[in-house]
């Protein structure tokens, strides 16, 4: 399942600036994920089998992946669906200043949410979209993606005792800017403007 997740995701090297304001070496066009959904289907009924276990009665994702993943996912659990939408654009030279809002059309509170994305990387749209519910006044219970790049969804899942479930695991490295190699080594960040990056 790892390999034929990977294998619907384009990807490339260099130097990159992320949502969170991490730097990182590793660029995923999540958009190609998306393009036969059918494909998707497998790894999807995986994810929805593992978030089962947390008896949730909703499933949030982050625009624009995330939410495509966690209506499939809700599809397959029959249970509810909501989104977060940013709000708040990330600032260059902050981290994790990006701001995610539940619409004020969806009714979560008290429910038992998982939060589910297509992939989390360091983090930042789960993040933002645990803060959103968490002032909505729900129950997070579980962090779910089709890929956890590096360990930032683990440390997140604990701080806030959430379980986490995952389709595919692959490792990888962010850097805080000042601590980054590749600034250190004078290399340009490349200019993803307009694409979506890997928060």
């Amino acid at each position: 399942m790892r390999n034929e997740l990977l294998s619907m995701i384009e990807m490339r090297s260099g130097h990159f600036r992320l949502e969170s304001g991490h730097h990182g070496d590793l660029w995923l066009d999540l958009d190609s994920l998306f393009r036969r959904p059918s494909r998707l289907r497998p790894a999807v009924t995986m994810l929805a089998q593992r978030l089962a276990a947390h008896d949730i009665e909703m499933v949030c994702g982050p625009l624009s992946g995330g939410a495509f993943v966690a209506q499939l996912v809700a599809v397959e659990l029959d249970v509810e669906f909501c989104y977060t939408e940013r709000t708040v654009a990330p600032r260059a030279d902050a981290m994790y200043s990006a701001e995610y809002r539940v619409p004020s059309g969806f009714s979560v509170t008290g429910c038992r949410v998982a939060v589910v994305d297509d992939v989390v990387n360091a983090g930042s749209a789960v993040r933002a979209t645990l803060a959103s519910l968490d002032e909505a006044q729900a129950e997070p219970v579980a962090i779910g993606a089709l890929l956890m790049l590096g360990r930032s969804a683990v440390a997140i899942a604990a701080e806030q005792e959430l379980s986490l479930e995952s389709v595919a695991r692959l490792d990888n490295a962010l850097w805080a800017p000042e601590d980054c190699p590749m600034c250190a080594e004078d290399m340009p960040l490349d200019d993803n403007a307009g694409r979506a990056p890997t928060t």
